[in-house]
C-alpha cells in the first residue's frame, strides 16, 4: 500500500510539474503567434507592464553590442508591420522557481518567408494573479548555423553529446540523457542504465577527455507525432569505424537520448579472422 501511494504522489508531482511548464510555455507562444498574425493586443496581453527588451550581437568590427528596445513600439510596430513575421521555436529549456521562471529557446526567425537570422530567447516571466506573464526578453542574433528543419536541431542536440563527452562535461552529456536511458556499449556485458553508466564512467570524465568519438555520417527518422526520433551514424574513434544508433524524445526540457546503441563494425572480408580474435575461452 506504501508503494502504491508513493506512486502516487510520484505521478502527481510529475503531473503538476508539466501542467505548470505548459502555463510558462503559454505565452511565450502566444507571442509568436500574435507576431505571425500581427495581432498587437494578442501580444500585448502577454507581457507584465514595464516588461524589458534586448539584442546582444557582435558588429562588423567584431565588437560585442547590447541594444535595448521600446516594448510599445514594439507592440505597435508589429500591428502596422506591412512584412510577414515569422519566429521558429525549435526547443524549450524551462526553470520554475515559486513565481518566478526563465525559459531559454532556440530560435530562426524568418522575414517575408526568407531566412532573417537565428540565435537564442532568454525569458523571464512572473506569476501574476491572472497567469504567467513575460518580464524580460533578451535575444542573441547571428546569420550562421542556423536551424532551419528538425534534423538540423537533432543534429546539433547529438553532435553537443558527444562533444560533452570528448571535453569531459559531465553535466552536459549525462543531463541529455533521461533517467531511465539505457547505454549500450561494445562489451557483450556493457547495458548501462544512466546513472549506472554515470558512476562507472566517473574516472574517464575526471581527465581533460573522457572520450572522443566524432560523427562523420547520420540518419533520421522522425515520428509522426514529432514527439521521438530514431537514428543510426558512424563515428571516427580510436577502435576504428563505429556505428551509433539511438531513440531520442521531446521531453519539456528539450530533446533527450534514451537509448544509444554503440557497436564496432567489421568489413566483411574481415569477420572469419574477427571471429578468431574475438573468441572468448
Amino acid at each position: 500500500m506504501k508503494h502504491l501511494l508513493f506512486l502516487l504522489f510520484c505521478s502527481s508531482t510529475l503531473f503538476a510539474q508539466s501542467s505548470e511548464r505548459a502555463a510558462v510555455i503559454a505565452p511565450i507562444q502566444q507571442l509568436f503567434k500574435g507576431m505571425l498574425e500581427k495581432d498587437s493586443s494578442m501580444l500585448r496581453a502577454t507581457l507584465y507592464p514595464d516588461a524589458r527588451l534586448g539584442t546582444t550581437f557582435t558588429n562588423k568590427e567584431g565588437k560585442p553590442q547590447f541594444r535595448t528596445e521600446d516594448v510599445e513600439k514594439f507592440v505597435q510596430s508589429i500591428g502596422t508591420s506591412e512584412h510577414l513575421l515569422e519566429e521558429k521555436i525549435w526547443s524549450y529549456k524551462t526553470q520554475i522557481d515559486g513565481n518566478l521562471a526563465t525559459v531559454w529557446t532556440d530560435y530562426t526567425f524568418y522575414l517575408n518567408g526568407k531566412l532573417s537570422h537565428c540565435g537564442v530567447n532568454s525569458f523571464e516571466l512572473f506569476k501574476t494573479e491572472d497567469g504567467w506573464k513575460i518580464t524580460s526578453i533578451v535575444d542573441t542574433r547571428r546569420r550562421n548555423n542556423c536551424i532551419e528543419n528538425h534534423e538540423d536541431m537533432l543534429d546539433n542536440f547529438m553532435d553537443a553529446w558527444h562533444k560533452a563527452a570528448a571535453e569531459a562535461d559531465e553535466d552536459t552529456f549525462f543531463g541529455s540523457m533521461t533517467e531511465d536511458a539505457i547505454y549500450l556499449g561494445t562489451d557483450p556485458s556493457e547495458r548501462w542504465l544512466r546513472d549506472e553508466l554515470k558512476e562507472w564512467s566517473k574516472k574517464y570524465f575526471e581527465r581533460e577527455s573522457a572520450w572522443d568519438f566524432t560523427p562523420t555520417e547520420r540518419h533520421w527518422t522522425l515520428s509522426e507525432d514529432g514527439k521521438m526520433a530514431w537514428f543510426d551514424e558512424l563515428l571516427d574513434t580510436w577502435m576504428g569505424i563505429c556505428r551509433g544508433s539511438g531513440v531520442v524524445v521531446k521531453t519539456e526540457e528539450g530533446w533527450k537520448l534514451k537509448h544509444y546503441n554503440l557497436a564496432v563494425t567489421v568489413y566483411n572480408e574481415a569477420i572469419e579472422e574477427f571471429k578468431k580474435i574475438n573468441k572468448k575461452d
